[in-house]
């Protein structure tokens, strides 16, 4: 059952570029080195391990006055090689650190795409932030756009003491992406229907009206089942891969973040994820989702 999901996922929701946009080398002191980037960028380089045996790219943008961290999980159709610029924006606006990966089979991470890698992935990511970082659990806020929302609601759904989490261009499921189904079908892939219930922090949902890829009515439902609404940003008129050029973007952002700062944890968090715990041009070329029937 589980190599008939992994096939029916890898049919019509994985495209990573190809070729990749980047490459990542290693100087002779072993520092890893992502071309284009400036050491005065203030990014840190990563090569991580997965639980399904590839190796994860992953880029940590510190920012000096960072109250928070987003951990950021991109779209279909990109890897990091054309987002780092939105990084950048992103932690200069908000203030905040950022986080940023290539799930298997993107970028220079190896291996392939699959639904069970990319929970893999980003729990690899959120072991390194804990580990070598010291961010916590109330200190995370995590960011999925798109395909990204499934392994950002994997992991929210796990951890009881999470800041806050942003839903931007979400999915209710794979198979709803293609098919007005009410049913959530054994191989249905990224099942955020049903995980959402289970978010305990508050949630932040982003959607343009006229997405012509994943329907408003995916960002709606996912803001109706969270059980701590925050005040969700319909961007009118705003598709599905432009709405980082809305100014109400990152205003709302903005806001959600100071609001994160008023909000009080008193649940006891778990330490780590075990092996058994399952504005620019650049921007608006960004491809962050295809699906093929």
């Amino acid at each position: 059952m589980g190599n008939a999901t992994s096939s029916v996922a890898a049919k019509f929701a994985f495209f990573p570029p190809n070729p990749p946009t980047y490459d990542i080398y290693r100087e002779e002191d072993g520092r890893l080195v992502f071309p284009g980037l400036m050491a005065d960028m203030n990014v840190e380089m990563n090569l991580l391990d997965s639980k399904g045996g590839n190796k994860i790219v992953a880029m940590f943008w510190r920012h000096p006055l960072a109250r928070f961290t987003l951990l950021y999980s991109h779209g279909n159709a990109a890897d990091l090689g054309q987002m780092h610029e939105l990084f950048i924006e992103l932690r200069a606006h908000l203030r905040v650190n950022v986080m940023s990966y290539d799930y298997s089979g993107y970028g220079a991470s190896t291996g392939k795409p699959s639904e069970l890698n990319t929970y893999y992935d980003i729990e690899a990511v959120y072991n390194c932030l804990r580990s070598e970082y010291g961010i916590k659990q109330e200190d995370l806020i995590l960011y999925g756009q798109s395909v990204g929302s499934g392994p950002t609601l994997h992991l929210a759904s796990r951890l009881r003491t999470l800041r806050g989490v942003v839903l931007h261009s979400a999915i209710l499921s794979g198979i709803r992406v293609l098919y007005p189904v009410k049913l959530t079908f054994w191989f249905d892939i990224f099942k955020n229907i049903d995980k959402i219930r289970n978010v305990s922090c508050p949630v932040l949902v982003i959607h343009g009206t006229n997405d012509e890829i994943v329907d408003w009515s995916h960002g709606r439902r996912l803001w109706e089942l969270s059980k701590e609404k925050y005040e969700p940003l319909w961007v009118k008129g705003g598709g599905h891969c432009n709405l980082e050029t809305y100014p109400d973007y990152i205003k709302h952002l903005r806001k959600f973040i100071n609001a994160m700062e008023k909000v009080s944890l008193t649940i006891p968090q778990t330490t780590q994820l075990t092996s058994n715990t399952s504005f620019t041009e650049q921007v608006r070329r960004n491809k962050c989702l295809r699906f093929g029937k």
